[in-house]
């Protein structure tokens, strides 16, 4: 639901997101409910925020020949090319008709755009390239049932990269060379235990990780396909963030991002010949990892701080000048680096504002020239977006919560960043647990805000980026001392005069969905309504449904939550899970769930439900069936939120959009409970 820029610790993160009558349209815009502050302020309808962007995800070919990005097709986004000179005469290059393709990039030679693609969210994803003269299109990884990973590309071998196929064992992939142009693959390694390789320029293996009984990683030396019998470095669970960044093209320098003898991550460079490492750049506030890199030699040119806002330290002065350059141009906000030409002489570059429309540009470095691309949200332009604060809240036991609260428009009308009087809050609580919440522009802070609510998302214990320990006292504290964290925000901000306490919902999807099903469960009373984005409700069920290919985490995910394997474990788990007190909901509960999630199955959704109902517990349940983690289509994404507006809409009496077509216009089942949401029953009458 949100962008982490933080190295992801395990597969899990990768991602564990009285009644008031609708309001109707007056002048173009809602009329506010009483006693909220937002005013006149224009609604935003909910397809500028959710619905499909014109563009987005620009990329240049290495020979900066071409451009790339995703837009929509017959309202399915898909990829588009260019010749660089010619933006305007774009073509569509797939033709996507069931889902969303999710992202793409650029062959080594220049001649292909590749892109991954799924099956209705099952997260089986297969491998394809267009060429894009002749448009002819091939599924390099053709098996069903069988996740394909990105290992490597090159600078020198153009018509070759290295994926991992786990089509031999579920568990593990194995690293095969691909030619791009023929389509053959070569297996190269088996990966028997191997976590994950790391490939050179050459496109040669030269290292691989296994999980090891502490809950770290062994690292081992790769030599002519071999894995060495000693690791070079091992690590435990305390510093299992630790791991490599990526060779230099001459393959004669390593980066590794290192949290051994310290607390946050620093960048290291070693020499792969002597073994002999040197410090590149530290932070004591945050862990660091992210770095921009030549695109020739692979030198680390810059690296990221992201502490409560992302912050570019320079080690190379011309890209310093250029960044420079750049920000006085394009104003407020993030300046970011989307892609680079191989000549590094044209960059995709684009701007954050966070409370105004985001912009890609074409950069010229040679003769400093920005040439408008697009503007990924342009019904957004002139909208009443309103700014992003950070907040540093102190949990019970002291531990400091790095933290992001948006005011509805008119709760802070001389700008301050502090609310003028309480009104209604969000508690929106990110997934993993082992990712982050960072600053920028949010289309659901953006949306809750606009419809008069203050957002609160906090970077509770367990969250990564902030250091190891931060990260370890979300050891075993799911229920506990995690979701303290949350309730501590929500006394902070009732403190600060944001909101008043029985005027808080919480709202997440994956672990943020957890949050929400323990905060009705777990501390009855203290939310006024829960928003469950696939969440898990029962931790034994979750873990013992992991996808197969996450073998290499187990250890590290049964380290942090409990061992399903030991009676010990089990006990931990059962205490954490919601299900086993789902006979103590009182608040209203919506919950959403995609029916082909591979990390949180159906079943979680579906046995709370079923507990609740054995009960006789009110609930709404929304079900889509050609969903996975998360809504990844449009009027899927659309219709749920317009769902959870009118929910919110009776729960904390804040606007709402009516729901007009939005619901019948997704896949959305409805299994039980349409009649607790004003107009749901109505609105899915065909």
């Amino acid at each position: 639901m949100t962008l982490s820029r933080t190295r992801l610790l395990t597969p899990l993160a990768a991602a564990l997101l009285a009644a008031l009558p609708l309001a109707s349209m007056a002048h173009g815009h809602m009329k506010a409910s009483a006693g909220l502050t937002v005013g006149d302020t224009p609604l935003i309808p909910r397809a500028a925020l959710f619905g499909n962007p014109v563009k987005a995800g620009a990329q240049l070919s290495p020979d900066g020949q071409w451009l790339s990005w995703m837009a929509p097709v017959n309202g399915v986004m898909n990829v588009w090319v260019a010749p660089a000179s010619k933006p305007a005469d774009a073509k569509a290059i797939t033709d996507s008709k069931d889902r969303p393709i999710p992202t793409h990039f650029w062959s080594g030679n220049g001649e292909q755009v590749l892109f991954v693609k799924d099956n209705a969210g099952d997260e089986n994803f297969r491998l394809y390239g267009v060429n894009v003269r002749t448009g002819e299109q091939k599924d390099y990884t053709p098996f069903d049932k069988v996740r394909v990973r990105m290992l490597g590309g090159s600078s020198k071998r153009l018509d070759e990269v290295l994926v991992g196929i786990n089509n031999r064992d579920p568990r593990w992939h194995d690293a095969y060379l691909l030619n791009l142009k023929t389509g053959e693959l070569k297996l190269v390694m088996k990966g028997d235990g191997i976590g994950a390789f790391s490939v050179d320029d050459d496109l040669q293996v030269r290292m691989a990780s296994r999980p090891n009984a502490a809950g770290g990683v062994d690292y081992f030396e790769v030599k002519d396909n071999v894995v060495a019998e000693k690791p070079l470095l091992s690590t435990n669970l305390e510093d299992s963030s630790t791991g490599p960044i990526g060779y230099t093209t001459d393959g004669k320098t390593l980066y590794w991002m290192d949290s051994r003898d310290r607390d946050t991550t620093a960048v290291f460079a070693q020499d792969t010949r002597t073994g002999a490492r040197t410090l590149i750049a530290q932070d004591p506030r945050a862990d660091l990892g992210a770095t921009l890199r030549h695109p020739v030699t692979g030198v680390v040119q810059a690296y990221a701080v992201d502490y409560l806002t992302n912050e570019w330290k320079f080690i190379d002065k011309n890209l310093k000048a250029d960044f420079d350059w750049l920000q006085k141009q394009l104003g407020k906000g993030e300046v970011y680096v989307a892609s680079r030409t191989r000549a590094d002489d044209k960059w995709i570059v684009g701007i954050d504002p966070v409370s105004s429309v985001a912009a890609t540009y074409l950069y010229d470095r040679k003769t400093k020239k920005l040439s408008p691309l697009y503007v990924a949200r342009p019904e957004l332009q002139g909208a009443p977006l309103v700014p992003m604060l950070t907040a540093e809240i102190k949990a019970r036991d002291g531990l400091t919560l790095p933290s992001y609260l948006t005011l509805p428009k008119g709760a802070d009308t001389n700008g301050d960043g502090k609310a003028d009087k309480p009104v209604p809050m969000v508690l929106f609580v990110h997934g993993g647990p082992w990712a982050r919440d960072s600053y920028g522009y949010n289309g659901y802070h953006q949306w809750l805000a606009n419809r008069g609510y203050a957002v609160l998302s906090v970077n509770f214990r367990a969250s990564t980026g902030f250091g190891k320990k931060f990260l370890s006292a979300g050891n075993m504290q799911w229920g506990l001392a995690m979701h303290n964290d949350l309730l501590d925000a929500v006394d902070w901000a009732v403190q600060q005069g944001v909101t008043t306490k029985d005027k808080v919902a919480i709202m997440g999807g994956s672990y943020g969905g957890y949050a929400a099903l323990a905060g009705v469960t777990f501390t009855p009373t203290t939310f006024a309504c829960a928003v469950d984005i696939v969440g898990p409700s029962n931790l034994e069920t979750l873990l013992s449904t992991i996808p197969p290919y996450w073998e290499a985490g187990r250890k590290q995910i049964y380290s942090r939550m409990g061992d399903p394997t030991t009676e010990e474990g089990k006990a931990i788990l059962r205490a954490a899970s919601p299900l086993y007190k789902a006979d103590q909901i009182v608040r209203p509960l919506l919950i959403g769930q995609g029916a082909n999630d591979p990390r949180v199955k159906q079943a979680e959704s579906d046995q709370i439900v079923g507990a609740m109902q054995a009960k006789k517990i009110p609930v709404t349940y929304v079900l889509y069936p050609d969903e996975g983690h998360g809504f990844a289509k449009p009027n899927n994404r659309i219709g749920f939120n317009a769902i959870t507006e009118a929910f919110l809409g009776q729960c904390l009496g804040g606007r709402v959009e009516p729901l007009g077509e939005t619901v019948r216009q997704s896949t959305a089942q409805i299994p039980t409970g349409a009649e607790h949401v004003p107009g749901l029953a109505d609105a899915m009458k065909k």
